[in-house]
């Protein structure tokens, strides 16, 4: 049997790819749990500086497996799928969802615990929880409204209208949008940037940002001096290789 979830390293970016293609995939149990392993390893993998998420085939995922809600999920424990993803969103190193063709109610809530994403021009995003008189357990009503304002979270989850990715840019869901003929190289060459960075800082960074979400200023600007991590291993090589440029 094909792994649901594949995983490809190359040269310190992992590549994980859902792998339903032939169900636009769709997120089912046995999909979160194959992701969810790999996260548990990528999280102590030192030889992995980038992770990109990304569907194959035709699109990122339709979203949640309705046929496996009708059917009653066997889910591990309650709140196993929004733990999940919330292993992804904490890992120590950047995480880009690559999302291409459909993103959809599940789907987008998985895209949306990586720390930004980047949309082909073909994708198409939407929140249709309400369609099916559904309420959101994946992270929906905390992610959607942190990254997009709460009054555009609102409107798309109330209406659960389908939008393009140059609405997504517009409001603030994506963070680039790129022809589809330049997908793959445009993730690349976003992954090669931050993996010429330090991987200490990635993970202090993203530590501070979460710790710090939310907070006001003066709490915030405290949190960042007295919580500060310092200096990474890696300061007086890179500081080093600079200064020798010159």
């Amino acid at each position: 049997m094909s792994a649901l979830v594949l995983r490809e390293d190359r040269d310190g970016l992992a590549i994980l790819t859902l792998n339903r293609p032939d169900k636009l995939n769709s997120l089912t149990v046995g999909v979160f749990r194959e992701l969810r392993q790999h996260v548990i390893d990528l999280k102590t993998d030192d030889t992995i500086g980038c992770v990109v998420l990304r569907g194959a085939g035709r699109c990122f995922s339709a979203g949640h497996d309705l046929g496996d809600i009708a059917e009653g999920e066997k889910v591990p424990s309650p709140g196993w799928h929004s733990e999940t993803l919330r292993m992804l969103e904490t890992l120590p190193k950047p995480v880009i969802a690559a999302v291409h063709g459909h993103c959809y109610t599940g789907a987008l809530e998985v895209a949306l615990a990586a720390d930004f994403i980047i949309a082909a021009e073909s994708a198409k995003f939407g929140d249709t929880h309400a369609k099916w008189a559904l309420t959101p357990i994946w992270g929906m009503s905390q992610r959607l409204p942190r990254r997009v304002g709460i009054a555009t979270a609102k409107r798309l989850m109330f209406t659960a209208e389908m939008f393009g990715a140059a609405e997504a840019l517009r409001i603030g869901l994506a963070e680039q949008v790129v022809p589809d003929a330049e997908f793959d190289a445009s993730i690349d060459a976003m992954a090669k940037k931050i993996l010429a960075n330090s991987p200490f800082s990635h993970a202090a960074n993203k530590r501070l940002l979460e710790a710090t979400d939310s907070r006001d200023m003066d709490s915030g600007l405290q949190w960042e001096v007295l919580k500060n991590e310092g200096v990474g291993p890696d300061m007086q090589a890179r500081i080093g290789a600079f200064m020798r440029k010159d």
